[in-house]
């Protein structure tokens, strides 16, 4: 049965049927109200009345449609009434203008996703065929995936990201071909938030003593400057200024590539405190003339930090009977030392790469001594210096009126 639908962007009224097996859509320009739905509603009953008697003629009530254009003149002709695309071949199309903006890394992970989720449950139907309800047994077939790193199945994280790019694709094709996408009330999965777990000053001078000799400067850089992984891996001795004492992060390595770094904010100088400068220096006249890479392997080629996870860090932690934790947790590591010992949050921001200081207080407020700090004594002070001569209830609120200064 034909019916009545309206645009959720544009509130105009669209005829909404179905026809030889397909839906359809004809638009009207006019906007959805009641008059105008009275106006619609002679041509929705004929419509209505003729596919159900078989006698439905899409050219008499819709010839200048875009559908219509492409029939054959006669009704008697098989005519494709929608002109969609198939999903696979929308989606090589898709990826066709959108690999331009995409770095390599990303471009790799895109089209694994394509080749092993999208195109196994989508690939030979229509665009505009697939609806809510498949995406949602689409995404419930995701969690019985089998996940990576001994999970049983996929994180809510990973679903997310799978179903991300599809909405775009979705969202994308339904702007191209007029039709309204499904991804409607379909949102992501709730992520469990990871609590900072970050290491002591005591526990960071255990690992960087207690380590293989050949991972001390390199552990003792993660946990002094904050780098991420792939900065500290993708780090060239160009980009270490010891005039300055300044490192400068331009490249991270992905997947084994070196490439731009995570955003724009995250190319940044990071300011070398006496023991990593000292580290770098050690580092420098034991592998400078081998690779251009600041941390390699015997061949000169940068660290594989899976590799060196497995290998190095999580041995070493059981061996010294430390809380097993990932290898970003220095990163972390840095930020908490930093604050703990009463840097700007401002500059603390500047080196970890983030545009300002909300993410910083988002993720380490219990880490900042003037919010962790319950018991009023900071203010407790301020009062205690601005109203010394001050003896009565009385005095200080007009101390406060006055400025601070009490009345003689």
């Amino acid at each position: 049965m034909a019916k009545l639908s309206a645009r959720k962007d544009t509130n105009k009224l669209y005829f909404d049927f179905s026809f030889d097996g397909r839906r359809c859509r004809e638009k009207t320009n006019l906007i959805d109200t009641k008059i105008n739905r009275r106006r619609l509603q002679k041509k929705l009953d004929q419509i209505n009345a003729e596919l159900l008697t078989g006698q439905f003629s899409y050219l008499g009530h819709f010839p200048s449609s875009k559908v219509a254009l492409k029939l054959e003149q006669t009704e008697a002709d098989k005519y494709d009434v929608t002109d969609m695309p198939l999903f696979v071949d929308f989606i090589d199309e898709w990826f066709a203008e959108s690999i331009v903006k995409w770095r390599p890394s990303h471009l790799r992970n895109m089209l694994s996703m394509k080749n092993k989720y999208y195109l196994p449950s989508f690939s030979e139907r229509t665009i505009d065929s697939i609806t809510r309800a498949d995406l949602l047994k689409f995404r419930t077939s995701l969690a019985k995936e089998p996940g990576r790193n001994g999970r049983l199945t996929l994180s809510n994280n990973r679903i997310n990201k799978i179903m991300d790019p599809l909405r775009r694709v979705f969202e994308e094709a339904a702007d191209r071909f007029d039709f309204n996408t499904p991804f409607v009330r379909i949102k992501p999965l709730k992520i469990e938030k990871t609590d900072v777990n970050p290491f002591s000053f005591e526990e960071v001078k255990k690992i960087v003593d207690k380590v293989r000799p050949d991972y001390s400067r390199y552990y003792l850089v993660r946990f002094l400057t904050g780098m991420r992984t792939g900065e500290v891996d993708g780090l060239k001795w160009k980009y270490v200024d010891f005039t300055n004492r300044l490192i400068k992060i331009r490249e991270t390595i992905v997947a084994g590539t070196c490439d731009y770094t995570k955003n724009d904010f995250s190319q940044r100088e990071i300011s070398m405190s006496e023991p990593v400068f000292n580290a770098l220096q050690e580092q420098h006249a034991a592998s400078a003339g081998l690779s251009d890479y600041v941390f390699c392997n015997q061949t000169g080629s940068p660290v594989d930090h899976n590799n060196v996870t497995k290998r190095i860090w999580y041995p070493l932690l059981k061996r010294l009977g430390l809380e097993k934790r990932r290898p970003y947790q220095t990163r972390h590591t840095a930020a908490t030392l930093w604050l703990a010992s009463g840097e700007s949050p401002e500059w603390i921001a500047r080196q970890m790469g983030h545009s300002n200081t909300q993410m910083l207080f988002q993720v380490y407020s219990r880490f900042v001594p003037n919010l962790t700090r319950q018991d009023g004594s900071a203010f407790e002070k301020l009062l205690k210096n601005t109203f010394i001569e001050c003896n009565s209830e009385l005095d200080i609120k007009v101390a406060i009126k006055l400025g601070g200064e009490c009345d003689e």
